[in-house]
């Protein structure tokens, strides 16, 4: 197909001109931009012109569909006429994330501070968990463990001494994090950290006591008076003070000579920071942080089943954004000045309603891939990592995700009613259990039976009502078709590849792979799912084979060799698209068996791929099987969902012109 090269100058001129376009790639199907202003976008003049299928901008880039094949030449075009340079999706990427919003830069930052940080404060609230065991009373008996067997005693104080460490020097945990982030060294991050917790300040968590009685020490300095409190449990002091430490750091490091940098950069670096934080960085964030915790704890004591009811129901949105990452750092603020976080109980409970959802879907899904991976993740998400559940099995199939929403908020308006408090932000899922005050257990336990109970009851009832839906209309479908199918199969074999004339009608295509045929909304990408590039279905594989679906020329193998194009007799094109994003892999896991040219018959092995290593690559699997809009030769197309069989099962019956 040629290009039209006004068509292409159209593209550049609509995505702002070619001063606009800091970097650009394309994958098999559209081409992928990372622009300076997204502003000055023209969709309009994108919609108008022929070769672009759809837009839209996702995680900063600004994407234009423009179907397989095409693509490459309009890219190629489009380097040209630009003169830039070409890009890898890799380099688009990074230069996207620049282009991120102030709040999803700021979500990204607190992640990056906290994720490293998480394995000790998870080990310290598990240890403490364990401590409540022994000290809580009217657990196993109406005193205390450690009361009814005093020789305990010592076992829970060094128990309660490892497990309090991290919490206790929380500040260098987070210094050493955040100034690493920032861009400074690591080890003036924790220096900085442990110095807000001198044992010579006045604990943060004696300060409200000493304030009612007066007796917080001050320093003097020359008529200036500052109180001298630690930051123990503090979130705000110390990462607005690491990022002022690697701003001043690498700003000495710049200008001071290299044989006088040991003295000079670290000692004036901690000296100015670390009066800043005294004097002025600490108590401001100090009152900002507590205001802040004085307003949740007003919305959570008077609004209580308002507030169960939103971040109960939607935590499992905010893991989908990644914004959860952020209300680690209040959970830490709340048990720094509260003694307890009302949040991480309902984390817990959310944990185990979108595992009981995945569960669910093991007697609700006929494949059998799907049902190893729901019982998988589940397991993953019972013990509180539920990204395996929600992406990999509820989110595809949606009504799991929702009735484990329903099921958490349920749940959390019980927590909050009657104030359940976490002591500590341990393990997630079921040993959450062990974080929670003891004597709110009971509560707790309800909670836990209805995100248990709920989602999953629901789900399997909601799942297996649809199946039965989707069977049905499938045998009706079936019964329509039956009358036309001899004679199509007849016709596709006269009109093989090898060039018969005789006219084709309607054309069936069976499914390329086997698994189970969805309709392409479920795909996880707009141009799929909105069918910008055509109409089709798609396939959830089984094994990693694609034959060929009727008799063909291979038109097209893209490079990365995780799509090909193939082409009828009749003219139809087909592409078949493995898995989302995989152009990623740039080929690895893919082992092509046909090449640009190749006449194949139906059933033919076209393509090999390691489904586990797309899986391991954090990669959907789910593949596409598009007639690209634009041929005109196609009337219309009907879609036949449910399990498929390669080489056997019919998938699209394409009715074409007479």
């Amino acid at each position: 197909m040629a290009i039209d090269r006004k068509q292409v100058e159209d593209i550049v001129r609509a995505v702002g001109g070619k001063e606009n376009i800091e970097v650009a790639t394309h994958c098999v199907t559209r081409l992928r931009f990372s622009l300076y202003d997204e502003s000055k976008v023209d969709a309009a003049a994108l919609d108008r012109n022929e070769l672009v299928k759809g837009q839209f901008s996702s995680q900063g880039q600004f994407q234009i569909v423009i179907g397989p094949g095409t693509v490459e030449k309009v890219y190629d075009e489009m380097i040209e006429i630009t003169g830039g340079a070409r890009s890898s999706k890799d380099e688009v990427k990074s230069a996207a994330a620049r282009k991120q919003n102030p709040l999803q830069r700021a979500i990204k930052t607190l992640s990056d501070i906290f994720i490293p940080i998480l394995p000790a404060i998870v080990t310290a609230g598990l240890l403490l968990g364990i401590n409540n065991l022994l000290t809580g009373p009217g657990i196993f008996f109406k005193d205390s463990l450690v009361d009814v067997y005093p020789q305990w005693k010592d076992i829970a104080a060094i128990i309660n001494t490892i497990a309090s460490t991290a919490f206790t020097f929380l500040p260098a945990l987070i210094g050493w994090a955040a100034v690493t982030r920032f861009g400074g060294s690591p080890l003036l991050g924790i220096v900085l950290g442990l110095i807000l917790v001198h044992p010579d300040l006045l604990s943060a968590y004696s300060y409200a006591n000493a304030s009612t009685e007066g007796t917080v020490p001050v320093w003097n300095l020359f008529g200036w008076h500052l109180e001298r409190i630690g930051y123990q449990g503090q979130v705000l002091p110390v990462l607005v003070s690491a990022y002022l430490l690697a701003r001043i750091e690498k700003f000495l490091d710049k200008r001071v000579h290299d044989s006088v940098k040991l003295l000079v950069v670290a000692p004036v670096t901690l000296l100015i920071t670390g009066f800043l934080a005294f004097t002025i960085i600490g108590p401001v964030t100090f009152g900002i942080a507590n205001a802040i915790t004085s307003g949740l704890v007003y919305i959570f004591d008077h609004f209580a089943i308002l507030g169960g009811l939103i971040y109960g129901g939607f935590y499992s949105l905010l893991v989908i954004t990644g914004m959860h990452h952020t209300f680690l750092a209040v959970d830490v603020q709340l048990i720094g000045s509260e003694g307890g976080t009302f949040l991480w109980p309902m984390l817990a409970l959310s944990n185990i309603a979108q595992g009981a959802a995945a569960l669910a879907m093991m007697f609700v899904a006929r494949e059998q891939k799907t049902k190893g991976l729901a019982v998988t993740s589940s397991v993953s998400a019972f013990l509180g990592v539920t990204e395996p559940a929600i992406f990999g099995v509820n989110v595809r199939y949606k009504y799991p995700f929702i009735f484990g929403m329903i099921g958490s908020a349920a749940a959390g308006m019980l927590l909050t009613i009657n104030q359940v408090r976490a002591t500590s932000i341990g393990v997630g899922g079921i040993p959450g259990f062990l974080s929670i005050f003891p004597n709110q257990w009971g509560v707790f336990f309800i909670g836990m039976a209805i995100v248990l109970v709920v989602p999953f009851g629901a789900t399997v009832l909601y799942g297996r009502a649809a199946v039965r839906r989707a069977a049905k209309q499938a045998t009706a479908e079936t019964q329509v078709a039956a009358a036309t199918t001899d004679s199509s199969r007849e016709l596709n074999s006269r009109s093989s590849v090898q060039g018969s004339q005789e006219p084709v009608n309607i054309l069936e295509l069976a499914s390329p792979i086997s698994g189970t045929a969805v309709p392409l909304e479920q795909v996880p990408d707009p141009a799929f799912a909105e069918k910008q590039m055509g109409e089709g279905i798609a396939i959830e594989p089984a094994e990693g084979k694609v034959y060929a679906p009727f008799d063909a020329t291979v038109a097209h193998v893209i490079k990365s060799r995780h799509a090909l194009i193939l082409e009828h007799a009749s003219g139809v094109q087909v592409l078949i698209h493995v898995g989302i994003n995989t152009v990623s892999l740039k080929g690895s896991g893919f082992t092509t068996r046909k090449n640009i040219g190749d006449q194949v018959r139906a059933g033919e092995l076209l393509l090999e791929f390691d489904m586990e290593a797309i899986r391991a690559a954090g990669y959907p699997l789910i593949t596409p099987v598009i007639i690209p809009a634009g041929q005109e030769m196609v009337e219309r197309i009907e879609e036949h969902s449910g399990p498929a069989t390669a080489k056997q099962t019919s998938i699209l019956t394409i009715h074409l012109k007479d």
